[in-house]
């Protein structure tokens, strides 16, 4: 009795990413050398400790869970409740307590760690070869779970019973697969199959090194192969092979989009693109991300896989699958999601069958359930730090933390690269990339997602934001959402230039700031297209301080598809003079170019808009380097990769006193430059340079210390990195996105911000 009462005892409850990552075997661990007693389980918030132990060994205890924990765990919270000792003996892993809110930090689908690996290629090791490979530090997690706390009960492997030898693994707190919830082997876990076009088996579940090498082999002879990974679908073929890149192309319906590249390893990778510290550690990294590298002379890949574009998609095997494949090819291949253009990836053998059938010439596919598709991320180094530009697999669902606490709440996003989010307490929970809403099938996946994400964390909002756009697909989804639940939740419109703006000041921890918010597309609140936007606020509101001079954009949204009409807005508004001789004009045919110049006379379907995104286009148009973009963006990236670095000449672009930056001086003098012959590089160059010095202008006039950088536009490494400078040069602190994207997949982020702080006013 005496050494009961000189003991204490708390229960301390974790909050953090400590589920699947090996953390209760880390507390049992600890308990045992410190003599602590008691237990330790799962709920659906995180984890729950109940340890009795005397004074000492208790403060070391606590200290120790905020010291080195397992990889990929994090906690963000402990709460501890002091409970009166009951003398218990020994210390224990309970069950998973499913009650209450489901909160846990769910981890997403990590890339295979060294120690898989090294068992995967081990000769006689029992995983050897084996395309499940898996631990707590690794493997499936998103892709799979289908609910809180994560247990096996509650994953895609339920199906799976563990062999004897597994569930040794998985019951020894001592050992890495303990609760590993993937954990498989030859014996009882999923296997592969390979099929052809029409769906028959060709090798049957079982035969998995033979189904590998038959999928190595069809991909050598110059086959396309699709092959289910871990959230997907993906199409491969030799990335050195011009005909089947070209093939694949055409199949998919992608003329010039740039595709990725799989490469075998950190090697692989340096032998088709200069790779520097930072991007081989995100190679590396648990996320295994695409990275955007610059492209290395006499790369062993065909033209067709990147036409045109100086930098290549790279990407190492993130799963054991794609390193078996990789180990028997050792050569670059094209890994493209298996969807067509503007779908989601497909994630079920019937799905791949009915819409990749058309694509692919052979299927290598296993029995593992997908819960829901996870595309690959992809990321750049831009002005020296990392930038996402796609936030997916190994990035999704972790959450973004936000300055305050907040009401549950859903945003929808946006209409291109959507992505959506949820949000409790200070952590927005953004789902994975889901894609242009413009297809039937990519507004099923968007549907899905967000039932998907309610149903899992069991939110019911209370507000609902969506774009200012009211015909969007997402704008009448969240209508239509906000009529189905009870109580109602209430309907929060935000201006897309403000989300961009709002979204970037909650990475930096709140407060205000002058967004530069350049891109292709957002409603404005006047009615017209905004693009080219100087926003000064916070997420409650803001005011436009400045922006790009209006044009017209004959067609409305066929200008992003086609520059030329963007062009031809931007000389009606030159002098004569200047029009005379430009190349485009005759390039145009004359019937065309007539029924588009009326359009402009007359108003005729011609939306004014202040887009930066359009202006590049047309700037392209002009110069003779684009004249059509079939994929977002690409007349504007190509103009970008038209630059000349070296040159530091630019155009003017003057700040007149009501806030418009006017670009019809910019043009004279490019077209100028162009009609005397001067290198495109040095005029791509100078447009650039002039963009950099509008942006310094307008935060020199409105001199607010603090500057976010959102939008499209700024993807763009040389305005990235010349306005960062710029600006920081003129003591002006620049805030750039760091966990989401700058383009519309960081939408849905801006607009938990401007619901939060719009019910935080009203007093909600």
């Amino acid at each position: 009795m005496t050494a009961v009462a000189e003991r204490r005892r708390v229960r301390l409850h974790v909050r953090g990413t400590v589920q699947g990552v090996g953390f209760r075997p880390f507390i049992y661990g600890i308990a045992q050398e410190l003599g602590v007693t008691g237990w330790v389980a799962n709920d659906s918030a995180g984890a729950v400790i109940d340890a009795e132990a005397d004074d000492p060994a208790l403060e070391r205890f606590i200290e120790r869970l905020h010291g080195a924990l397992p990889p990929h765990a994090a906690v963000t919270s402990v709460a501890a409740t002091w409970l009166a000792p009951d003398g218990r003996l020994g210390f224990e892993i309970r069950p998973s307590d499913a009650a209450g809110p489901p909160t846990a930090l769910v981890l997403p689908d990590l890339a295979t760690c060294d120690r898989c690996l090294d068992e995967l290629r081990r000769p006689g090791d029992r995983r050897r070869d084996y395309a499940f490979t898996n631990c707590t530090h690794c493997g499936p997690r998103f892709s799979i779970i289908q609910g809180l706390p994560y247990d096996r009960a509650r994953t895609t492997m339920a199906g799976f019973t563990l062999c004897p030898e597994c569930d040794v693994e998985y019951r020894d707190p001592s050992d890495r697969r303990f609760h590993a919830q993937p954990n498989a082997c030859p014996a009882c876990g999923p296997h592969l199959a390979v099929r052809d076009t029409q769906g028959t088996t060709l090798l049957h579940p079982g035969a998995d090194r033979e189904a590998v090498l038959a999928a190595a082999a069809a991909i050598a002879g110059g086959s396309i192969v699709a092959v289910k990974g871990i959230g997907g679908y993906l199409l491969l073929c030799d990335a050195a092979d011009g005909a089947v890149v070209e093939r694949l192309r055409v199949r998919k319906h992608r003329p010039t989009r740039p595709l990725a590249l799989l490469v075998p390893g950190l090697a692989g990778a340096r032998a088709v693109a200069h790779v520097t510290e930072q991007a081989e550690a995100l190679l590396l990294s648990p996320a295994a991300p695409i990275v955007l590298l610059p492209r290395r002379a006499g790369a062993p890949v065909a033209p067709a896989v990147a036409p045109g574009n100086p930098c290549l998609g790279v990407m190492v095997p993130g799963a054991p699958l794609l390193h078996l494949l990789m180990d028997v090819l050792q050569r670059p291949l094209v890994a493209t999601s298996g969807n067509l253009s503007e779908e989601p990836i497909c994630i079920t053998e019937a799905e791949a069958l009915d819409r990749l059938g058309g694509i692919a010439d052979l299927f290598l596919s296993h029995d593992r359930p997908i819960t829901r598709h996870v595309d690959d991320s992809v990321a750049v180094i831009l002005d020296g730090a990392p930038c996402l530009l796609r936030r997916a697999r190994g990035y999704a669902p972790l959450p973004v933390p936000l300055p305050g606490p907040v009401p549950e709440l859903l945003a929808v996003g946006a209409h291109m690269k959507n992505a959506i989010a949820v949000a409790r307490g200070t952590d927005a929970f953004l789902s994975q990339h889901i894609g242009d809403l413009e297809t039937h099938a990519s507004q099923q996946a968007f549907a899905r997602v967000i039932d998907d994400l309610l149903a899992f964390y069991r939110i019911t909002p209370a507000a609902i934001a969506h774009d200012l756009h009211p015909d969007y697909v997402s704008t009448r989804h969240a209508r239509e959402l906000a009529g189905r639940i009870r109580p109602a939740p209430r309907l929060v419109a935000v201006q897309h230039h403000h989300a961009h703006l709002a979204a970037c000041l909650a990475e930096h921890g709140g407060g205000r700031a002058l967004g530069i918010i350049w891109d292709g597309t957002g409603y404005g609140t006047d009615g017209t297209v905004w693009g080219g936007e100087f926003l000064l606020g916070d997420a409650h509101g803001y005011e436009r301080s400045a922006y790009l001079r209006p044009f017209q954009l004959p067609g409305g949204d066929a200008a992003a598809r086609e520059g030329d009409r963007s062009a031809l807005a931007l000389l009606a508004q030159l002098p004569e003079a200047s029009r005379r001789e430009v190349s485009l004009l005759g390039r145009l045919p004359a019937a065309r170019r007539r029924v588009l110049e009326r359009m402009l006379e007359t108003g005729t379907n011609t939306p004014r808009t202040s887009s930066m995104g359009r202006l590049f286009d047309g700037v392209a148009a002009l110069l003779g380097i684009a004249h059509e973009s079939t994929y977002e963006g690409e007349a504007a990236t190509r103009l970008e990769y038209a630059v000349d670095d070296a040159e530091r000449g630019r155009y003017l672009l003057p700040l007149h006193a009501e806030g418009q930056l006017d670009w019809r001086v910019l043009l004279i003098e490019l077209l100028d430059d162009h009609r005397r012959g001067t290198r495109v590089g040095k005029i791509a160059a100078r447009f650039h340079n002039a963009l950099v010095a509008g942006a310094v202008a307008v935060a020199e006039r409105v001199a607010e210390p603090r500057v976010a950088l959102s939008g499209g536009c700024f993807q763009n490494r040389i305005l990235v990195e010349r306005v960062s400078a710029a600006l920081r040069a003129r003591g002006f602190r620049v805030l750039r996105h760091q966990q989401v994207p700058p383009n519309d997949g960081g939408i849905a982020y801006g607009q938990i911000a401007v619901a939060a702080a719009v019910l935080r006013a009203e007093g909600v």
